[in-house]
């Protein structure tokens, strides 16, 4: 919901947006009542990107949205080059607003030879000017762990359950499903705010688009009709489409695809669409989708006020932790 006033001094303040997500840095910066400046982005003909931004950043504080989505390398290196360009001009603070932090999976060396890419981007973001990293439901919570400045991962959690509130699911029908090990702790919360059981799977990669799901999750959910499968993202769907096959397979009846980061990449959304078990895709946009690209049975709800208000409690100097008290646990914070 947008605010009558600006929460924020315009005068103190400029916006900026790469070109990944345009849609939501203008929803965030109508949340919080403040103008989108223009920025201009071209290329020259050997391919180098051209940046400029189009209002004066000298002695302001600084805010850039960019969604690290495909193509990542072109949004990646246009985030790093409008933090260096407003560090350069002047700016007081260059706060790097990232919803989606793609290279959070690359957390790790599980190879020889290999990068820790997430601990690279967050050096390069720190080396080109960013004073303050936020970012969205990360992958591997490790990585916040990967900033030498302060960093904010935030949660839409609340939007999951503020969306499912009034829908009469019933504990003995319904079981929130983690299709994975990693993301079983935030399952279980968001199965704690609608009063409901939760299941994990168990999962092996074998390739990028090509999972294995563990047969234990067979016994979980026995007995169960509906399962709320809940993810921190989609990207080919390999996991979702083959985690949900089984709980066909269970005698689940009924699935809906829960995740804050939908990418929908090749033929994710046929692949989905092949499983008419799948009632609901409930995502958010830290990704954009085209309106025409969105099956009609997707509802894709906006992360911009979470965001905003965290803008403006930061900027007020207050604590975010307040955004994500949890169910009927008010010392729970997640993420932060």
């Amino acid at each position: 919901m947008e605010k009558n006033q600006p929460l924020l001094d315009v005068h103190n303040v400029r916006f900026f947006s790469g070109r990944s997500n345009v849609p939501l840095a203008e929803k965030i910066t109508g949340y919080l009542g403040v103008p989108l400046e223009e920025a201009h982005f071209s290329k020259f003909s050997n391919d180098n990107l051209y940046i400029q931004l189009g209002a004066s950043v000298r002695g302001r504080i600084v805010y850039i949205v960019q969604s690290l989505t495909p193509p990542v390398s072109d949004h990646l290196f246009g985030l790093l080059m409008m933090c260096d360009i407003a560090k350069s001009a002047g700016a007081s603070e260059v706060h790097a607003i990232i919803p989606y932090f793609s290279y959070a999976r690359s957390d790790k060396k599980n190879a020889p030879r290999i990068s820790i890419t997430a601990r690279l981007i967050a050096d390069l973001l720190t080396t080109s000017g960013a004073t303050h990293i936020m970012t969205m439901t990360l992958h591997s919570a490790q990585v916040h762990g990967f900033f030498s400045v302060p960093a904010d991962p935030l949660t839409a959690r609340m939007l999951f359950t503020d969306y499912l509130h009034d829908r009469p699911f019933d504990p003995e029908v319904t079981v929130v499903v983690s299709p994975d090990m990693g993301r079983a702790e935030s399952a279980a919360r968001f199965a704690s705010s609608l009063n409901l059981p939760v299941a994990t799977a168990s999962k092996t990669r074998i390739s990028d688009t090509k999972v294995e799901i563990g047969g234990l999750i067979r016994r979980q959910v026995r007995g169960f009709k509906e399962a709320l499968v809940y993810d921190d993202e989609i990207a080919t769907g390999g996991s979702v489409v083959g985690l949900s096959k089984m709980l066909v397979e269970s005698g689940i009846e009924r699935i809906r695809l829960i995740c804050t980061h939908g990418l929908f990449l090749g033929n994710a959304l046929e692949r989905m669409a092949a499983i008419p078990q799948i009632e609901e895709i409930i995502t958010t946009d830290t990704v954009y989708i085209a309106p025409e690209k969105r099956p009609s049975n997707m509802r894709v709800l906006s992360v911009a006020p979470i965001i905003g208000e965290a803008i403006y409690r930061n900027y007020t100097h207050q604590s975010i932790n307040e955004l994500f008290s949890f169910g009927d646990d008010p010392d729970y914070k997640e993420d932060l």
